[in-house]
């Protein structure tokens, strides 16, 4: 019986992994401190909407909003700090890096979507060994379930590049 085909075993291995990544994922937005630093990465539509509800309950934290276009203009971004230079999850890490050292910060608070935030906080770990960094993920609750399986896919295939060394995404996987 060729049940345990190494074949068999890898894909099993890859589909538990999968499972395993979306369910250990955190799945709110807790422990926001209210004098935070709020760094939260650009990307899909939902993300800076929420930083900025997140930003209303804390208004003495910092909002950092990483990532974005040049030529984006968001509303009602006064109380923000923006960087503009960064184009993948990885730079975004780095730029978050720079600003935490050139602004002491030993505890932040990373906003994403919540397919990405393991990745993204995985990045920001590893320029910031020493920072705290509190998750809070945005769901995607409204997306139509084989989109978001789809998303979750691609960023659990993502994840698995990273673990294994590669920080920057190939271009088609963006």
């Amino acid at each position: 019986m060729k049940l345990f085909h190494p074949s068999f075993l890898l894909i099993s291995l890859f589909v538990i992994g999968g499972i395993a990544f979306k369910l250990t994922t955190p799945n709110d937005c807790n422990f926001i401190l209210p004098n935070d630093s709020i760094f939260v990465l650009t990307g899909d539509f939902r993300r800076i909407p929420f930083a900025m509800k997140q930003i209303d309950k804390y208004p003495d934290a910092d909002l950092y909003i990483i990532g974005v276009a040049p030529d984006a203009a968001y509303k009602n971004t006064d109380r923000a700090t923006i960087e503009s230079d960064s184009k993948s999850t990885y730079q975004n890490a780095v730029a978050i890096r720079k600003i935490s050292e050139k602004s002491g910060l030993d505890r932040i608070v990373v906003i994403t979507t919540e397919d990405h935030i393991r990745r993204a906080k995985y990045l920001i770990q590893s320029e910031l060994p020493k920072t705290t960094i509190v998750s809070c993920p945005v769901a995607l609750s409204e997306m139509p379930p084989a989109r978001r399986l789809e998303r979750w896919f691609i960023e659990y295939i993502k994840y698995l590049a990273t673990m294994v060394g590669i920080k920057e995404s190939p271009h088609f996987l963006y």
